[in-house]
């Protein structure tokens, strides 16, 4: 672990920091981290490459578990369902000029999990697992460690400038990765006062919902649409769709949030015909909280009770409404349950997201000037999703493996492994989908009979459907992350400085310098 270099008193600091965070400038604690100065001596290095040239807006796109493995499948299912071969096909990111490689372990952990990697994309310092912008001397879950430890974040930083900011995302909007634009907190589970400690609340701390509508950075966030809408109302509510909420404060967060900005024309809304409706010229302030929970997966959205946006939708309508400032803009967009759909297993849906994740990144080049606005597009963490089997070129990319015979010709017989079955191009290191987990598939006899190791004979399965769990080597009752680099791609002022192996926490910088936001000046 990498410790500050310098520790004061925790009430002087708490105090110092608290004051300096209304002002939204970066405490020293931030400053004197060696993570924090690594990742600054790191694009002062590449600032001597090319000339400086501002971004007037800043789009950070985060496809949350988006492995390299994952966007070739992407491709490849993306290609495929136009009528190609699919390898040959572009995502909209793909033809971004500008790209490095990222590492993205934790403090604490070798493989990493979203609050500690988004913490150092949007606060330029690494922390620990489970931990939301607050430093890694804190020690998870424990609020009173946590007090004078606290960073400030790229969007607060945009915020104090005069930047309009938004936050967009298909999980809870209180989920860690949206939580880590605005949010501190030593443990990403308190996302409502009803998971909050006694001993937290005493301490001071405040949950993850609340710290978004209370947020002191400039006048607050402009735009924040996704799920979530559980942690906002009282638990004796009822929302649009029959859902109680979690709050045991008796708190309408959303009422506060309109209270807020009386008079500058904000809107609160929960379903599709309220997003299509929206008056953006008439409105400054957006909340738009779509489920109780996460947002449904792509390849189920039709099917929600009061009707969803799509990311692209949700990415369109957040730049409509953010590009009415004259100053520029910070927005972040995050697909987040390409993640999710992963820790099941379910190849089908997190590629899905990552085709609709490629189309919200399209719809901002679409409406974006390319000579002001910086758009990034890059991943937290990877999953152990994996590719392999020899198919030929062109083998449907969630279809069993059929490969080629001796003279390089396409086959037309599944390839069959030593049990003497077939098996899929995709699947994963472990999770849900070992063979003694269900036969891989719930238990489910329309996946086929076991053979006698326990693998589900695939012979007679559509593999390709939506409902098909892959294969995993090792049983876990959830498929994990995987700790190998993940990709950033950009384009736009500031992207040249992306090249290379890069610690995530550069991300921060690249952001800092490229829109001058103010965090600290390199040159």
């Amino acid at each position: 672990m990498k410790n500050f270099s310098t520790k004061c008193g925790l009430a002087i600091l708490s105090t110092l920091v608290v004051s300096s965070l209304h002002a939204a400038v970066v405490p020293d604690t931030q400053k004197n981290s060696s993570w924090f100065n690594e990742g600054q001596a790191a694009i002062q290095k590449q600032l001597a490459l090319t000339p400086k040239n501002k971004a007037k807006n800043v789009i950070l796109f985060v496809g949350d578990g988006l492995g390299v493995s994952t966007i070739t499948a992407g491709r490849i299912f993306a290609g495929q369902k136009l009528g190609g071969t699919g390898e040959e096909h572009k995502l909209s990111f793909d033809m971004m000029p500008y790209s490095a490689q990222v590492k993205t372990y934790n403090t604490n952990q070798q493989t990493p999990d979203s609050a500690g990697t988004m913490t150092a994309m949007m606060a330029g310092v690494k922390t620990k697992a489970g931990v939301i912008n607050i430093a890694p001397d804190a020690e998870r879950g424990n609020c009173e460690s946590s007090l004078g430890y606290e960073l400030t974040t790229a969007l607060e930083l945009a915020e104090a400038k005069g930047l309009s900011t938004g936050v967009v995302s298909t999980a809870r909007i209180t989920h860690a990765t949206p939580a880590a634009t605005y949010a501190k907190v030593p443990e990403r589970n308190w996302e409502s006062d009803d998971n909050l400690p006694e001993e937290a609340v005493a301490a001071g701390c405040k949950d993850i919902a609340s710290q978004l509508i209370e947020l002191e950075a400039g006048d607050g966030i402009d735009v924040a649409l996704g799920g979530g809408r559980r942690h906002f109302l009282p638990e004796d509510s009822v929302d649009s769709e029959g859902k109680n909420g979690k709050r045991k404060d008796g708190r309408d967060l959303t009422a506060e949030w309109l209270a807020r900005y009386q008079g500058e024309a904000a809107s609160y809304i929960e379903t599709q015909t309220e997003f299509d409706a929206l008056d953006i010229a008439a409105t400054s302030k957006v909340l738009g909280l779509f489920n109780s929970s996460h947002m449904e997966y792509e390849a189920d959205r039709q099917n929600d009770i009061g009707g969803e946006p799509s990311l692209s939708e949700m990415t369109d309508k957040a730049i409509e409404l953010l590009k009415k400032n004259d100053n520029g803009y910070f927005l972040m967009v995050e697909s987040g349950r390409i993640d999710h759909a992963h820790h099941a297993g379910n190849a089908y849906r997190a590629l899905r997201d990552t085709e609709e994740f490629a189309k919200a990144v399209q719809a901002a080049v679409d409406s974006t000037n390319p000579d002001e606005t910086l758009i990034l597009v890059t991943a937290d963490h990877s999953h152990v999703f994996t590719i392999a089997g020899y198919p030929q070129r062109g083998n449907p990319i969630l279809g069993v493996v059929k490969s080629t015979d001796a003279n390089g010709a396409p086959l037309d017989e599944p390839s069959l492994a030593a049990d003497g079955m077939p098996y899929t191009t995709v699947g994963y290191a472990n999770g849900l989908g070992f063979a003694d987990y269900g036969q891989g598939n719930g238990g489910d006899q329309r996946y086929g009979d076991s053979g006698s190791n326990g693998r589900v004979d695939l012979t007679i399965v559509d593999t390709t459907q939506s409902g098909f769990h892959q294969e995993a080597l090792v049983p876990l009752g959830s498929e994990t992350h995987a700790g190998e680099d993940v990709a950033v791609l950009a384009q736009g002022p500031g992207a040249q400085w992306l090249q290379g192996v890069i610690e995530q926490n550069v991300i921060f910088h690249v952001i800092n310098q490229a829109a001058e936001l103010g965090g600290e000046k390199y040159q």
